[in-house]
């Protein structure tokens, strides 16, 4: 991880994942094991193999970044999917999820998911949706990890696609502004459901992409939280939007580390950090496809390369308590375990 360790502090540091796609958690031995129940072929001869293909730095866009040799990253992450195809698979993974945040001091998350991946190749929703919601409950039982799960749509696949694919749950981003999918967040909140969206970082027109979460989406109102959204540095009103509208970002520091250097990446989050009324959290994202960095390396490289305090820290993950959709008692609870900690620890 660039040479750095997890420290104590941060280890121990109680955490709010809110960015973080349950797919991308995929490890390769659960990959590996799925695809041996399932009779899903894998194109490795040895889980040595398997592993080895993970050793890599994906293409995230070819159209974008040319073709290097590599497979892209939406390429390997969708084969990855392909070996969830029973509702126990998808508790599976959901729990070994929880399980993992539990040793990373998550207390609380919102992790993504999506049905687009599973609804082409005839699996219903509702094995989908069965599976995580099981891995939700029990993953409080067994881990103390509580969870708000949040759909996707896949923005690289058809709009129509996405809304019926919502229509099933009811009871990625190449020149695919969130515009297109502004039916589908009309009926989610209609639902009585929160809007988030993705405006993934220096990718064709992601400026762009974050003003129309802005100033745009569900009638002009805006989302209510932008995933990424890093861009927003790139344009003055779209600085002063998210203060006046107020809507937090959820940042992946590792996820763009991997293509910007420390000194170019850290003094943007430093910027937004000193940015009075942006509020903003540190979170995984994709971490099995992303060298094995979890929450806890991510939080670190923000420590280390922003020249962030302890206190910083700390409020950092008061910040994602805030932002986050949990409800008001668990909040508070969060609340109180960050003062106990500060109190202890800073």
């Amino acid at each position: 991880m660039n040479g750095l360790q997890v420290s104590p502090f941060i280890a121990a540091l109680p955490k709010v994942e809110l960015h973080v796609h349950i797919e991308g958690t995929l490890t390769p031995s659960l990959r590996w094991k799925l695809a041996k129940r399932n009779n899903v072929p894998l194109p490795y001869a040895t889980y040595e193999d398997l592993l080895e293909s993970y050793n890599v730095l994906y293409n995230h866009r070819k159209e974008v970044h040319g073709d290097n040799g590599t497979p892209t990253f939406l390429e390997t992450y969708f084969a990855g999917t392909q070996v969830l195809c029973e509702e126990e698979d998808f508790y599976e993974l959901g729990m070994a999820y929880l399980e993992k945040a539990s040793e990373l001091s998550i207390r609380y998350a919102e992790p993504f998911f999506d049905l687009q991946a599973y609804l082409p190749r005839g699996i219903p929703a509702k094995t989908v949706l069965d599976g995580y919601m099981r891995a939700q409950r029990e993953g409080f039982e067994r881990f103390g990890v509580r969870s708000n799960w949040i759909m996707c749509f896949i923005r690289d696949r058809p709009v129509e696609e996405g809304i019926a694919a919502y229509e099933a749950a009811r009871p990625n981003e190449y020149d695919r502004p969130p515009m297109l999918f502004e039916k589908a967040f009309q009926m989610a909140k209609q639902d009585g459901l929160h809007v988030t969206m993705h405006c993934d970082v220096d990718q064709k027109d992601a400026a762009s992409h974050v003003h129309e979460a802005i100033f745009s989406v569900l009638d002009g109102r805006g989302t209510e939280r932008i995933d990424h959204g890093l861009n927003a540095l790139d344009r003055p009103e779209l600085l002063e939007g998210l203060i006046q509208r107020q809507i937090p970002l959820t940042l992946c520091p590792h996820a763009y580390h991997r293509r910007q250097a420390t000194e170019v990446l850290f003094p943007k989050l430093r910027k937004l950090w000193e940015m009075e009324g942006i509020k903003w959290c540190v979170n995984s994202d994709d971490p099995t496809y992303m060298h094995n960095v979890w929450i806890d390396g991510a939080m670190e490289k923000v420590y280390r390369y922003c020249g962030m305090s302890k206190a910083d820290m700390v409020r950092l993950s008061r910040d994602a308590v805030e932002i986050s959709w949990a409800d008001a008692e668990v909040k508070a609870e969060l609340r109180q375990e960050l003062e106990r900690f500060a109190r202890d620890n800073c």
